[in-house]
């Protein structure tokens, strides 16, 4: 923390979860609250000539309120640094979910699938695209439903979703063949190729385009011809061949996959186009405790937090939400109040010591964390205390609205990998490393480094990025 002076008395730092070309994403617990959220940092000198595609992400985050997309709850700028926070996910990347299954099965990947059109669809709505969809851009939060990431290559056509690109950027095994001619592109149709090979892979647990050579990798995406593996279905194939169309004008629309038949099965309806959880509404709840806390007029704090200037009190005000809609109690502490984790050890205000037991070495320590009086968080009470755990069989279909999950309906045993997850802030798990080929000799899933590429146009497909 000494080394962020900004996020003192903010946020408490823990572990690096995440780390790439220009940020790495830090473990944090919100004091205020006690929630967890992740906290990426960027330091302005290594981004160089890209510092502007953190502004981008920022407005894009800033206008988004998704289910299904990682929440934005403060910025803060230094003269040296970003910080960026944000919803934390425990899951892990889908990229590792994928891998450590092999592949999905079509129920699992057809429930992943609909959260990631869900909130591509509404990153459509609202005239942005994202152009860097991949399952390393996907994560996991502790129920297991997904949560798209990393705007930094998202772009808002001036003429909206009908106005032309020119920027080849993205990773290349997901890119669509337009982007690799280096010619002009709509971003929706690009989105709509990069979720074909992202299906794809979730479905075969390889990709349809891959090779080691930069060249041999383009003549493939070009030539669009890939391997259909015997376990897919004829209705997934289908799917599958209308997005990875190399024409862009025949490609399947997004419109059409929100009522698709594979996406609608075992469902009663087409996806919502607007399927937006709104942050910035007014709950009378945690602006009441929220005002209590800083003892001024519920009136009052409303008007500071309708300004939504991503500050502290957005973050708090964000969590405390989030917490009333998943049915908790909301609560924050007082001043001096112990960090969460201590008030659920519900540990005593005052406890003898017995000297017997006591090491002498450490004596002093045990009596000052024995003798210190905890200091509850206020808590409205009027919400009903709800445990915070719900297991669900990985990736199956969720229930899409702000309920609890009934305890009465019986789930399947929790998998290796749902025991990981729940234990992610305490031991994460490392995924094991995937086997050098498929069964029937394709490569295994596996990631590409890369970083953003230039903005002008590329003079020839080889400045794509990560070449």
């Amino acid at each position: 923390m000494a080394r962020y002076p900004v996020l003192r008395g903010l946020y408490e730092l823990e572990k690096t979860i995440g780390c790439g070309g220009f940020a790495k994403v830090k473990l944090a617990t919100h004091i205020l609250t006690g929630e967890k959220v992740a906290i990426k940092i960027m330091e302005k000198r290594s981004l160089g000539e890209n510092l502007h595609r953190v502004r981008v992400e920022l407005d894009a985050l800033q206008s988004l309120s998704h289910r299904h997309i990682s929440q934005l709850y403060q910025v803060l700028e230094t003269e040296s640094h970003f910080f960026l926070v944000v919803e934390y996910c425990s899951g892990g990347e889908l990229f590792d979910h994928i891998v450590e299954k092999n592949r999905l099965n079509e129920k699992e990947a057809r429930a992943a699938f609909r959260q990631i059109l869900s909130a591509v669809s509404y990153l459509h709505s609202l005239g942005f695209v994202h152009r860097d969809l991949k399952p390393e851009n996907v994560l996991l939060d502790k129920d297991l439903n997904m949560k798209l990431i990393d705007f930094g290559l998202c772009a808002k056509p001036s003429g909206g979703l009908a106005g032309f690109l020119y920027t080849s950027c993205g990773s290349p095994t997901y890119a669509a063949p337009e982007l690799v001619l280096g010619k002009k592109y709509l971003g929706h149709e690009v989105d709509v190729w990069s979720m074909g090979v992202l299906l794809y892979a979730l479905l075969c647990g390889f990709l349809p385009f891959d090779d080691d050579k930069i060249d041999t990798l383009y003549k493939k995406i070009l030539d669009g011809k890939y391997e259909e593996p015997t376990w897919l279905t004829a209705e997934s194939k289908r799917l599958i061949r209308s997005m990875l169309q190399t024409d862009p004008k025949k490609r399947i629309k997004v419109d059409e996959l929100l009522s698709h038949p594979w996406v609608m099965r075992g469902f009663r309806e087409p996806i919502p186009v607007n399927y937006s959880c709104n942050m910035k509404e007014y709950d009378s709840q945690c602006v009441n405790l929220l005002a209590r806390h800083k003892n001024i007029s519920p009136e009052e704090m409303w008007e500071q937090l309708n300004k939504w200037k991503y500050d502290y009190n957005t973050a708090t005000y964000f969590l405390l939400l989030n917490r009333r809609r998943r049915g908790l109690p909301v609560r924050i502490f007082g001043p001096g109040a112990t960090p969460f984790r201590n008030y659920r050890n519900n540990l005593p205000l005052a406890t003898p010591i017995d000297s017997q037991k006591v090491d002498r070495g450490n004596e002093l320590d045990s009596i000052r964390s024995f003798t210190t009086p905890i200091k509850r968080p206020l808590v409205d009470d009027s919400t009903p205390m709800i445990p915070d755990k719900r297991e669900r069989t990985a990736l199956t279909p969720v229930n899409e609205e702000w309920s609890t999950v009934n305890s009465s309906v019986s789930h399947a045993p929790v998998t290796r990998h749902q025991k990981n997850v729940y234990q992610v802030s305490k031991t994460p798990a490392k995924a094991p490393e995937p086997p050098i080929s498929a069964p029937n000799g394709k490569k295994r899933l596996a990631k590409r480094l890369h970083s953003p590429g230039p903005d002008e146009s590329p003079a020839s497909p080889r400045k794509f990025l990560n070449v």
